[in-house]
């Protein structure tokens, strides 16, 4: 069923920001997100490829008191880890880590955005078993 309001993804990160107007702006112009829907200034949901975030405000979250509210880090693939990551340095973005090839088969770089969150962008150079890099297997 195609629903305007949800995405087709599973599963929906909510990112708290002090401030959603400058959060939507600043994902979308630095990672490339693109804005689906905006509920005034306090929730917005942006999508990227065939995943999607909502972005809410701080005020009136589940706890009143930012401190309480969990971080996280979130993982994102991308076609080209390159190109994005020249896209959100050029944009301001804080770099942790710039563009690197691991072992495991993929290309990654991290960066925090405008609320502190922590972001990695993944690009798959190759498509290695766990076992070729120290992983198991796990079959269902």
């Amino acid at each position: 069923m195609n629903n305007r309001t949800m995405p087709s993804c599973t599963i929906i990160p909510v990112l708290f920001y002090d401030d959603v107007d400058e959060a939507v702006t600043w994902l979308c112009n630095t990672f490339g997100f693109i804005e689906r829907w905006r509920a005034g200034n306090h929730r917005a949901q942006l999508s990227f490829g065939d995943g999607a975030i909502a972005v809410s405000s701080k005020q009136g979250s589940l706890s009143s008191d930012s401190s309480q509210l969990k971080t996280c880090s979130i993982m994102v693939r991308v076609d080209n880890v390159t190109t994005h990551y020249e896209n959100a340095k050029q944009h301001g973005a804080q770099i942790i880590n710039a563009p690197e090839d691991f072992f495991y088969g993929e290309r990654q770089y991290s960066v925090f955005d405008v609320g502190g969150y922590t972001w990695t962008f993944s690009q798959s150079i190759a498509d290695l078993a766990p076992e070729d890099w120290g992983g198991i297997s796990v079959k269902h």
